[in-house]
């Protein structure tokens, strides 16, 4: 499995850096804290992108969290990490379609509630939309809802699903793998 996703990922970079613009590039970076008198997680996303054609925005990314608990005296903590794509399809410099991959190094089973071992890779492809503010001539702001497709059980985004379905009793019956994101863009060239 592991070949095929380094596969993919070498064949949209050729792709990609064969077309790039590469006087407008732009940086993102997406932060991100929650916490209880339980534990807590930190962490963020760096997001390095070219304009392809105008209207797509690729590039590379790479994501790290820190998480921590303290379960009834049972301290913890893990780190995950690792890289990922993404492609936006930007409408009129307002509105934007994505698509984001990402493989991450995952210690921690969220549906069982344990950690795994070995540390094992968990995948998330997250398809969706959102807008983009101008905040300044530097600085942009993207605010966006993404539906992880693959929704994998130690996907460490698990945590942070917000969307229930509810029972007619009110009882949660189903989370829908469903995010919230917001990144600060940083443009480094214009045209």
């Amino acid at each position: 499995m592991k070949k095929v996703y380094l596969f993919v990922l070498l064949f949209v970079s050729n792709f990609t850096f064969s077309q790039l613009d590469l006087s407008n590039q732009e940086i993102g970076v997406e932060v991100f804290a929650g916490g209880s008198n339980l534990g807590g997680s930190v962490g963020g996303q760096l997001k390095y992108g070219f304009v392809l054609q105008e209207k797509f925005f690729v590039g590379p990314s790479f994501r790290f969290h820190r998480t921590w608990a303290n379960n009834m005296g049972n301290k913890f903590g893990f780190n995950m990490y690792g890289p990922g794509v993404f492609g936006h399809y930007r409408i009129k410099d307002a509105l934007f379609l994505g698509a984001e991959f990402e493989f991450l190094r995952s210690p921690f089973n969220f549906s069982n509630l344990t950690q795994t071992a070995p540390k094992k890779w968990a995948p998330a492809l997250f398809l969706g939309g959102g807008f983009t503010v101008k905040l300044g001539e530097k600085v942009k702001l993207n605010a966006a809802i993404f539906y992880d497709v693959i929704n994998a059980p130690n996907s460490p985004f698990r945590s942070s699903y917000n969307f229930q379905i509810k029972s007619q009793n009110g009882q949660t019956v189903r989370i829908l793998p469903m995010i919230y994101r917001i990144t600060f863009m940083f443009p480094l060239g214009q045209k």
